[in-house]
C-alpha cells in the first residue's frame, strides 16, 4: 500500500510554503490594517509558521530524501501549532482556562497622543475572547484548522514514495 501524495516532494514544499506565507499575511492583516490586538497566544501560534516557511523553503531546494525528511519535520511543527490552536480556541469557548499571564502585542498607534497613552498603560489582551469569529470559528479555530491541513499534507508527502523526478519515457 502506497501512502503519501501523488506530487513531486518540492511542489509540496512551494504549497506548504505558499499556505504558511498567506497565513502569516492573514494574521498580519488583521493586525496591522484592521487593528486587532493579538493576545499572547496568538503571537505564539505564528512560531510553527515562522519556522516552517524556511523550512519548505529548504525543502524545496533539497533533493528527494531530505526534502521528505524536512517534511516530516514541517508536519510535527505545524501539528504542534494545530495543538496551540485548538488549546487557544477551548480556552475561547470556556473548556479550560486560559494562561494566567495572557497579555498581547500592541497594533500601531494612529498618532502621537495615541502612542503616549500606549506607554502609559500596558493593555493585555484576554487570550478566553473570541475578537472575531466567522462561520462561528475563532481565529483561533481556524488557525488550528489550518495547521492541522499543512501538518497533514505535509506528513503524506514526506510519508510519499513518489519519485522526485520523472521517469524517462523510454525506460532509460
Amino acid at each position: 500500500m502506497r501512502l503519501g501524495l501523488p506530487f513531486r516532494t518540492q511542489t509540496v514544499a512551494l504549497l506548504l510554503l505558499a499556505g504558511a506565507a498567506l497565513t502569516v499575511g492573514g494574521a498580519l492583516f488583521f493586525e496591522h490594517v484592521l487593528g486587532y490586538v493579538p493576545c499572547k497566544l496568538c503571537l505564539t501560534e505564528r512560531v510553527p509558521y515562522y519556522l516552517t516557511l524556511p523550512l519548505a523553503g529548504l525543502a524545496a531546494l533539497l533533493p528527494g530524501r531530505v526534502s521528505r525528511l524536512i517534511l516530516g519535520l514541517i508536519a510535527l511543527v505545524m501539528l504542534y501549532g494545530a495543538g496551540l490552536g485548538a488549546y487557544h480556541a477551548g480556552a475561547e469557548w470556556g473548556f479550560w482556562p486560559g494562561p494566567s499571564d495572557c497579555g498581547g502585542g500592541s497594533a500601531a498607534a494612529a498618532n502621537v497622543e495615541d502612542f503616549l497613552k500606549d506607554l502609559a498603560v500596558k493593555q493585555t489582551v484576554d487570550c478566553t475572547k473570541a475578537a472575531w469569529t466567522f462561520l462561528g470559528i475563532s481565529l483561533a479555530g481556524w488557525n488550528a484548522l489550518i495547521a492541522a491541513a499543512l501538518g497533514i499534507f505535509a506528513g503524506l508527502a514526506a510519508l510519499s514514495r513518489q519519485p522526485t523526478t520523472r521517469p524517462h519515457p523510454f525506460g532509460r
